[in-house]
C-alpha cells in the first residue's frame, strides 16, 4: 500500500517538473529573443535599421524618452501576417518598448504560444502576458488588429534608479 503512494507521488512529481520545467524553456525562449525580430530591448535605437524619431515626450510624466518608428521591409510581416507598424521607446537612447500593429490573425497568438508556452490572461486589460527574467510580452486583439508590445525590465529599473539619484540629490541639497 505504501508502495502505490510512493508511486503516485514520484509520478506527479516527475509530471510537474517536466511542466515547471517546460514553463521555464519558454521564458528562456522569450528571454534569448528578447524582443521582435533582430530589435532587441535594451540595445541603442542606432542599432535598428530605418528607425525615425517621432516625437519626444514624458514617461510616465517624469522619464524624458523619445518614439521611433521603423519603415524597414524586415519588420513589415510576420510570416504571411502583415505588420502594419513598428513603434519603438527610448530611453536614454535604450529601447525599452517596442509595439507591433499587425492585422488581426488567429496564427499570431498560435505561433506566441508556440513559440513561449501558454499565456497568462488578465482579465482587467482583456489581454495575454508572458514574462522571462528580462522582459515582458503582451498580446492584445483590438477590433481590426492586434497589438503585441515587448517590455525591458533593465531599462525600466534604470528609469527608477535615475530617480531615486535626483531624489537624493534634492535631499541632499537642504
Amino acid at each position: 500500500m505504501l508502495s502505490m503512494y510512493w508511486r503516485i507521488g514520484v509520478t506527479l512529481l516527475l509530471v510537474t517538473g517536466n511542466l515547471a520545467l517546460a514553463l521555464a524553456q519558454n521564458a528562456t525562449e522569450l528571454d534569448r529573443r528578447n524582443g521582435f525580430k533582430t530589435i532587441r530591448l535594451a540595445s541603442p535605437i542606432d542599432s535598428v535599421k530605418g528607425a525615425t524619431m517621432k516625437k519626444e515626450f514624458m514617461e510616465k510624466d517624469e522619464f524624458p524618452a523619445r518614439l521611433y518608428e521603423t519603415e524597414n521591409p524586415e519588420y513589415k510581416s510576420i510570416g504571411e501576417v502583415f505588420v502594419k507598424e513598428v513603434k519603438l521607446m527610448t530611453y536614454k537612447n535604450l529601447i525599452y518598448r517596442i509595439i507591433v500593429t499587425t492585422d488581426k490573425d488567429p496564427r499570431v497568438m498560435q505561433a506566441l504560444e508556440k513559440s513561449f508556452g501558454k499565456s497568462v490572461y488578465v482579465v482587467r486589460t482583456n489581454s495575454y502576458n508572458w514574462k522571462a527574467a528580462r522582459l515582458s510580452l503582451t498580446f492584445t486583439a483590438r477590433k481590426n488588429n492586434i497589438e503585441l508590445i515587448y517590455r525591458s525590465y533593465p531599462v525600466f529599473k534604470m528609469m527608477y534608479e535615475d530617480k531615486g539619484k535626483k531624489v537624493d540629490a534634492i535631499a541632499e541639497d537642504f
